[in-house]
């Protein structure tokens, strides 16, 4: 009889600000951004096999990052066993919260530890970047800043906060919002640290706010409430921050029917943060 599969949190990420510093000559971006991990999770289902065989079961069919990470690392690593993988999806999907890229690093830290294949973080954060570029930040798992395409990450210690996060209802491609031809490509830097709430913009926000009306209504219900409110990553999810959590909930009581949100607490470490050694 087969083992009953155990559950670990893959949590959604907020980008605090994102800059696009520049276009790279293979086509990426040069970005500078700052990740802050939330307490709103996906959930990873994970049993090992006794043979070789990923096994997927959800909404995403075979080929999606849980099943893409598993066999990489089966693959890099030569682990001979196998796993049985389950996804139940809690983060919107196209948010801009990182939920694809949590999912790939929960299944890489948790199997790394079932396989017994005692891979180091950075060893992990390798393998992440060829999965993608928001992997590595939930492999490194704690507030950072990020630069490069994401992948140069130095910790921070950010202030206690809570978010009020709304989640217009449209998937959206983050391929496309980084093609398109009125994308501002030259922001400076920011001299970090320290970092400041508020500080910064995301470059990618107007872009989306043209393409998508939806999270224009989203942003700009936030801001007349909460000025410093932004849309995270490539969207579609909008935020503002609060000190407190009880001023998060009052401003999500107001929420009008049409919208949907939840209140998240920012995190200082990833809940699998110890799942990985760094020595």
């Amino acid at each position: 009889m087969n083992s009953p599969l155990q559950r670990f949190p893959a949590p959604g990420k907020l980008n605090l600000f994102l800059h696009v510093l520049g276009r790279r000559s293979d086509g990426m971006h040069e970005l500078q951004t700052v990740f802050r991990l939330i307490d709103r999770c996906d959930r990873i289902g994970l049993r090992v096999r006794d043979d070789s065989e990923i096994r997927f079961s959800g909404q995403f069919g075979e080929d999606n990052l849980c099943v893409r990470a598993a066999r990489l690392l089966q693959s890099v690593a030569g682990a001979a066993r196998g796993a049985d993988i389950e996804l139940d999806k809690q983060l919107p999907v196209g948010g801009g919260l990182g939920g694809g890229s949590s999912d790939a690093a929960t299944v890489l830290l948790v199997l790394n530890r079932f396989w017994q294949l005692n891979l180091k973080r950075t060893d992990l954060m390798a393998l992440g970047v060829r999965l993608g570029a928001d992997v590595p930040a939930f492999l490194y798992g704690r507030s950072a800043l990020a630069e490069g395409i994401g992948e140069r990450l130095s910790a921070l210690e950010l202030r206690p906060a809570w978010y009020l996060v709304l989640a217009p209802q449209v998937p959206v491609s983050t391929k496309e919002i980084f093609s398109d031809a009125a994308l501002t490509r030259d922001t400076k830097p920011l001299k970090i640290p320290p970092f400041f709430p508020g500080q910064g913009c995301n470059d990618l926000e107007s872009v989306a706010l043209r393409r998508f009306p939806e999270i224009a209504l989203h942003l700009a219900w936030l801001k007349k409430r909460s000025p410093q409110a932004r849309m995270t990553g490539s969207g579609a999810c909008v935020f503002a921050e609060f000190p407190r959590e009880e001023d998060a909930v009052a401003l999500h009581s107001e929420l009008p029917a049409a919208m949907r949100g939840f209140v998240a607490r920012g995190l200082e470490r990833h809940p699998l943060h110890e799942w990985a050694h760094d020595q």
